[in-house]
């Protein structure tokens, strides 16, 4: 199939299956009239998160990557009233942007979008609201950091918890060894960190639509994991 046609298939699936009303419409127009990379989630993939949160029962989200707000309007609409969600972004002007979307949404009584490099915030998350907390951990930032972000996640999911990362077959170069690809490396040692740890039983998916040939992974936490660097 053409890259055509699997957005002509994801086109159908939204307009059967997804209602992006006009908080998720206007999200998506602010974060591109902000100037910001369209590299969201789809609507379907934004409403994948949904139903896994609901699924889940979550009450407490981690998101690392906010980018304009948009899967964090999903992930942040599946929590109860007293559920909190932590999305974390490391750009001033896109948190400026995605905290403007998550009030339109009126959501900002459950999201709080939490400024300045992840790994440092992540640290602090560690001892303040506690390890293992979180019933959902999100990652989906820059990727030379995802198996740091992922050694975090461990610390902070709870046991029978989730963590999701989002562009694991990147246009299926992951497949390629001997990739220079920093990105592509990243997710290898991504792939091998998850490998290598017992804590965890994970999976992925390749997906394609209109975004391309891409993927997710999911792991399910068996059992808490020790903080990174012994924090």
């Amino acid at each position: 199939m053409s890259d055509l046609s699997w957005a002509d298939v994801d086109n159908y699936l939204e307009s059967v299956l997804v209602t992006e009303d006009a908080v998720l419409h206007r999200a998506q127009q602010a974060a591109a009239d902000a100037g910001l990379p369209a590299i969201s989630v789809t609507a379907l993939q934004g409403k994948f998160l949904y139903v896994l949160a609901r699924l889940m029962g979550a009450r407490r989200v981690l998101e690392i990557g906010s980018l304009g707000g948009y899967s964090a309007i999903w992930l942040g609409r599946a929590l109860p009233a007293d559920g909190k969600l932590y999305t974390l972004e490391v750009s001033p002007h896109h948190a400026r942007v995605a905290e403007a979307n998550i009030a339109h949404a009126g959501l900002s009584d459950r999201v709080e979008v939490i400024v300045g490099p992840a790994l440092g915030t992540l640290a602090r998350l560690a001892h303040n609201p506690g390890p293992a907390s979180f019933d959902l951990t999100f990652i989906d930032a820059d990727k030379p950091n995802n198996a740091a972000y992922f050694d975090w996640a461990l610390r902070l999911t709870r046991p029978g918890g989730a963590i999701v990362v989002d562009n694991v077959v990147r246009k299926g170069q992951v497949a390629e060894p001997a990739s220079t690809d920093p990105n592509v490396i990243a997710t290898r040692r991504l792939f091998e960190a998850m490998a290598g740890q017992p804590a965890i039983t994970a999976s992925a998916l390749q997906t394609v639509g209109s975004k391309g040939h891409d993927g997710f992974a999911i792991a399910l936490v068996e059992a808490s994991a020790a903080a990174p660097g012994g924090v």
